[in-house]
Parts: structure tokens; C-alpha cells; sequence
């Protein structure tokens, strides 16, 4: 059997909505990480960090939807990518690592909200694809 699926509309969908606000935001954190930074209470250096990550990751995510087929271990990894961003960036906030303003507590948990939402469009698109897997083999 193979180990890859065909790329649902869904899928595609959410990989695009990925890559498009994980570019878009980090555009802003590497271009404006010094400015954003006494703004939303957020240490420079973690804004310029997570900028520099989302970058290259929706280069990948663009990537990775033009592609007809998605290798299953792929889908799942993207989705754990997005799981581990949320939990950590809830994590920064509840262990105390960082203080953020009013609006940089916003900024963080709305991003982590969204990271959530592109996880679960990415786990239904996987799971339409393995479902039209399993009835391409029958």
C-alpha cells in the first residue's frame, strides 16, 4: 500500500491558509520585530524567532499543496507542527516565561487559536484523502 494520498481540496485549502498567514506574519515579526516588541510586551528576540521560523515553514506549506499526492507522514508532521506552536506559545504564557501588554496576550493566543483552527482543517483534508484511498484500493 502506498504511504501517500491524493491531495483533497480541503487539504489544499488549509495548507494555503497556512502558508499564507504563517508568511504574512512572519513578514511582520522580521520586519517590524523591533517596533512590535515594546508594543505587545514580547521579547525582540522571540518575535524576530518566530518570524525567521514561519518564513521557510510557509515556503513549505506553498510547496507542499501544489503537489497532487501527500505523503501521510508528511500531513501528520505539518499537523504536529501546528499542535506543538500552540500548546508552546499557551505554554510561554502560562509558565510565566514571557509578559506580554493586553494586546501582546491577544497577538499570542489569537495566533495559537488560529494555528488550532489550520490543525484541525489539516487533519480533516488528511482524512479525506485516506478515505479516498481506501475506496480507490476496493
Amino acid at each position: 500500500m502506498s504511504s501517500s494520498m491524493p491531495m483533497t481540496r480541503l487539504l489544499r485549502f488549509a495548507l494555503l491558509l497556512d502558508a499564507g498567514a504563517s508568511a504574512a506574519t512572519g513578514v511582520l515579526l522580521v520586519a517590524g520585530h523591533a517596533l512590535l516588541s515594546p508594543l505587545l510586551g514580547l521579547p525582540v528576540a522571540l518575535l524576530l524567532g518566530a518570524g525567521l521560523v514561519s518564513l521557510p515553514y510557509a515556503l513549505g506549506l506553498f510547496v507542499l499543496a501544489r503537489r497532487e499526492r501527500i505523503p501521510s507522514a508528511l500531513g501528520w508532521a505539518v499537523i504536529g507542527f501546528n499542535a506543538l506552536w500552540a500548546v508552546e506559545s499557551v505554554g510561554i504564557l502560562v509558565l510565566g516565561w514571557v509578559q506580554p501588554s493586553t494586546l501582546g496576550l491577544a497577538f499570542v493566543l489569537a495566533q495559537a487559536a488560529a494555528v488550532v483552527v489550520f490543525a484541525e482543517l489539516q487533519w480533516w483534508g488528511l482524512r479525506r484523502g485516506r478515505v479516498a484511498r481506501v475506496a480507490a484500493l476496493a
